[in-house]
């Protein structure tokens, strides 16, 4: 699994043009599921997205967890965070997981995430067009790859 993870002041997600989903102060989460991957590595994703020690505390250091903050936290299905651009121009996306297989590890992955002590837990829709607005809190974005950290 592959997940770019932004701090964030607010952020929203519309829907194919209709549904509007919002959240504070946290995290938004774009996931990638690629080829592969299992429940191991959305459960330890959750676990340490949940855990990252990326808000300041009252020094002003990065020593706060999402849980520690009871931030919120969108989550947002990225097929495209499986290309490879080795060859070529155009990107291949052969590295992604089929979307019946995607989309239930996505669903699982969010289901860990909703089992955590946060304040709020809001998704995109799987396989749905998305405009995402993100008010990026630093800024701050971070990128784990599971398959690079073994898990």
């Amino acid at each position: 699994m592959r997940a770019v993870i932004q701090r964030v002041h607010r952020a929203e997600v519309v829907i194919d043009h209709k549904e509007t989903r919002k959240t504070g102060r946290g995290l938004v989460v774009f996931l990638g599921v690629m080829q592969g991957d299992t429940q191991k590595q959305a459960d330890f994703l959750s676990e340490k997205i949940s855990g990252l020690r990326i808000f300041p505390d009252e020094n002003d250091k990065m020593n706060l967890s999402l849980e520690d903050i009871e931030g919120e936290v969108l989550v947002i299905s990225n097929f495209t965070l499986g290309t490879d651009c080795k060859k070529g121009r155009r990107p291949s996306f052969d590295l992604a997981a089929a979307p019946k297989e995607a989309e239930t590890l996505y669903r699982y992955f969010v289901t860990k995430v909703k089992e955590r002590k946060l304040n709020l837990v809001e998704t995109g829709e799987f396989g749905a067009h998305m405009d995402v607005t993100v008010a990026n809190d630093g800024p701050v974005t971070i990128l784990i790859d599971t398959e690079k950290i073994g898990k």
